[in-house]
């Protein structure tokens, strides 16, 4: 008899690990280890789950551990998708092991455990499979005369509708387990257990719509995208369309001739607030067969939509970045909306960017892939300009609705908050049944407090940040460690026990607008109003409605959202965000302005904004007040061209934190002579920026500095960062992480 030959499987664990491993599967598990299927495996001491990535050919050096278990029935992902996952792991320097842990639903993640006797893998956090029981009748046969009428009326009901779940037989007949179980004995009806979905949408009903006559423009974006989904061939685009021109309406139907060719779409937006608005008009037009993948969803909800999707039960999947990883087959077109915004990009762990995968996964999909935006990105016009983008314009608003007038309302020597302009417009806009909209970016109260005596501000103690004062929950917070105290509390510094309120935010604006327009019912949207499950949904309702007159909010009421009510937009501190310390600056102050400007007059009646602003002066402002992209555009490049940031570089951050900020400091230095040794040996073309403290230098109790690589080409930054990982000194206590294309240098 020949020896048998050994089945080795290639496995990905999902730790900080830069290395895949292999594992003999015993006989009996021979025709289940199959590549994209999870595995038990023993790792070192402990007990893992790891990810099968397929056969490994050549025989092993050494003797190799079994595995336990194979934990899947069916594969978690095609080859493809784990191409793609591959792709990511190398382009990030990331384990491909935690990239695929990332690209998985919580509810589906297993658990890692020590071997400690529990050797059946559970679900985390307890997520499992829902079920209900569905009754249905027996036979058709008269009932029993021994039957009650509560019975009676049960089985009449079972036998009218076929099929029927015991939620809806409870909800008719309020408790009914007797009866029900009575039957069954009879053998008059039989109980099934069947799988079902959580519902994300909830019983929201949903009036069907049809597809809007498109202006010229439109039409013309709408003939390109149709004959690139004709080619079946991988093509980009770049939409970039003024506020208001219809580019959903383009969206909606280029995914209708997507799915017309038996191709699904996969639909990207920045975030949570705006995936109700975007999901209702989808709904709308196509009924059933979407799902939604975003971090408002519930574990359980999140995993049932997963599985739908990977079963082809939904044709298009709308969700916020972790939505590329949707495990969607047959990909026709891929939708990024709003694709200038940051939080495309992951902040920690895999620090990706979706509006980046999504031009790769595209491309290995042949798939055309649209890029939305009234703001886009410098970079991407640049990359429309020199042919790697194909371009399409919406310059006009629907209907030839124009744009609304802006007017600036200098604040230099003004004492409120709100110009003095603002209110009588207010006042107008309110009179004529209309509504508003008042941006500030900064929630709380106040931004801080500071002693009275002795001037110190409140800070937190792990953050080099100040504490925003809350008024209505009564305490002094921090926005990014939540660090609390009670308000307004003492001065740690003197011990006084008077603080003064120093700058406002949305809490401060929406209570000062209460008094000044005391008939206006407002509203308030920023984190610390939506963080209920279904809470953006519901504000947006109320606006959508016209149950309330001014919506008061951060950034998360500036995109996206359309409320043809909505005709007076009043903009508070616009030159805020210039204070950044990031090259991108001026442009996501521009971003934001434009943004905002843009929820004015996008229904029949024409629209006006205020922009209060200490210094109107800059760029970034004068030309979003202008509507003039070009401009901006023009003059934002030649300041790019001049520092040598992209699109003119490519741009690497090496980040380094501790507990104590001496090692930290050290280390950093470290790295970068190393850095600088290994740049002049190697003969790379690499400006080494820093060390340097990170502009929050200390975060969550950590000290942080970091180092910036900037390069004309991305092969010599990627071949530095390669030799540094080689030759990195050991540093147990000093965490480090690489950083592809940051978008925010904080």
């Amino acid at each position: 008899m020949p020896n048998h030959v050994p089945h080795i499987i290639e496995v990905a664990i999902p730790l900080h690990l830069d290395r895949t491993f292999h594992y003999r599967v015993p006989r009996e598990m021979e025709g289940q280890a199959l590549a994209g299927r999870r595995a038990f495996v023993p790792f070192g001491r402990r007990r893992l789950t790891g990810y099968i990535l397929g056969n490994v050919t050549a025989p092993p050096p050494h003797e190799l551990k079994e595995i336990f278990e194979v934990l899947d029935p069916e594969p978690l992902w095609t080859d493809s998708e784990l191409e793609f996952f591959r792709w990511v792991a190398s382009y990030y320097l990331h384990p491909l092991g935690e990239v695929l842990k990332t690209a998985l639903p919580a509810g589906i993640n297993i658990q890692d455990r020590k071997g400690s006797g529990q050797d059946d893998p559970t679900v985390s956090g307890g997520k499992t499979i829902k079920t209900e029981i569905v009754y249905r009748a027996a036979a058709p046969c008269e009932p029993a005369p021994h039957l009650g009428a509560k019975a009676a009326d049960i089985l009449g009901v079972i036998r009218e509708a076929g099929d029927i779940p015991a939620a809806e037989l409870r909800r008719r007949f309020g408790t009914c387990s007797p009866q029900l179980k009575r039957l069954a004995e009879l053998g008059l009806v039989t109980g099934e257990t069947r799988e079902v979905y959580r519902n994300p949408f909830g019983d929201d009903a949903v009036k069907r719509d049809t597809p809007r006559v498109l202006s010229r423009h439109q039409q013309a974006a709408l003939d390109a995208l149709c004959a690139a989904l004709d080619r079946h061939a991988f093509a980009p685009f770049l939409l970039h369309g003024v506020t208001g021109s219809g580019k959903t309406e383009v969206y909606l139907q280029a995914i209708a001739q997507a799915l017309g060719q038996d191709k699904n779409a996969l639909v990207l937006v920045p975030e949570i607030s705006l995936t109700p608005q975007l999901v209702q008009r989808f709904r709308a037009r196509f009924g059933h067969g979407i799902a939604i993948l975003h971090s408002g969803l519930s574990d359980g909800e999140r995993y049932d939509e997963w599985r739908r999707i990977r079963r082809g039960q939904a044709r298009i999947v709308i969700g916020a970045r972790s939505a590329i990883f949707a495990p969607l087959a047959g990909i026709g077109i891929i939708i990024v909306d709003e694709e200038h915004e940051a939080s495309f990009k992951q902040a920690d762990g895999l620090r990706y960017n979706a509006r980046d995968l999504a031009l790769v996964r595209g491309r290995m999909e042949r798939a055309v892939v649209l890029l939305g935006s009234a703001t886009p990105l410098v970079t991407s016009r640049y990359a429309a300009e020199h042919g790697k983008l194909a371009l399409l314009t919406l310059p006009e608003r629907v209907e030839q609705r124009p744009m609304p007038t802006v007017e600036l309302a200098p604040m230099k020597g003004v004492a409120t908050a709100i110009s003095p302009l603002l209110v009588p417009a207010l006042e107008a806009t309110l009179a004529a049944g209309e509504q508003a909209i008042i941006f500030l970016n900064r929630r709380g109260f106040a931004t801080y407090l500071v002693c009275a005596e002795c001037g110190a501000p409140l800070a937190c103690p792990n953050c080099s940040v100040s504490l925003t004062y809350h008024r209505q929950r009564g305490q002094s917070v921090c926005h990014y460690c939540d660090y609390a105290i009670p308000a307004p509390g003492i001065c740690p510094a003197c011990g006084c026990q008077e603080l003064k309120e120093l700058g406002a935010g949305t809490e401060r604006l929406e209570h000062d607008l209460r008094e000044l327009v005391p008939q206006a019912r407002i509203l308030r949207m920023d984190s610390d109003t939506t963080g209920g499950k279904g809470s953006h949904g519901r504000l947006l309702a109320r606006m959508s409605d016209g149950s309330a007159d001014i919506l008061v909010g951060t950034q998360m009421i500036a995109k996206g959202h359309d409320f043809p009510g909505v005709t007076l937009v009043g903009v508070v501190n616009a030159e805020a965000s210039l204070a950044m310390p990031d090259f991108r600056a001026a442009e996501r102050t521009f971003q934001l302005l434009s943004q905002v400007i843009g929820r004015a007059g996008r229904g029949d009646a024409p629209g006006r904004v205020v922009v209060q602003a200490q210094s109107s002066d800059h760029y970034a402002i004068q030309n979003a007040v202008r509507h003039d992209s070009d401009a901006f555009y023009r003059q934002e490049l030649e300041f790019r061209r001049e520092v040598g940031y992209p699109p003119f570089s490519f741009l690497a951050c090496l980040g380094f934190s501790g507990t104590a900020e001496r090692p930290v400091e050290e280390h950093a230095g470290t790295v970068a002579r190393l850095l600088t040794q290994l740049k002049r040996e190697k003969g790379l073309r690499v400006e080494i920026l820093g060390p340097a403290p990170a502009p929050l230098y200390r975060l969550r109790g950590r000290f942080r500095r970091q180092i910036l690589l900037k390069s004309p080409t991305r092969n010599d930054l990627r071949r530095l960062i390669a030799a540094w990982q080689q030759n990195r000194p050991a540093a147990s206590t000093i965490r480090e992480y690489v950083d592809i294309d940051p978008v925010d240098m904080m």
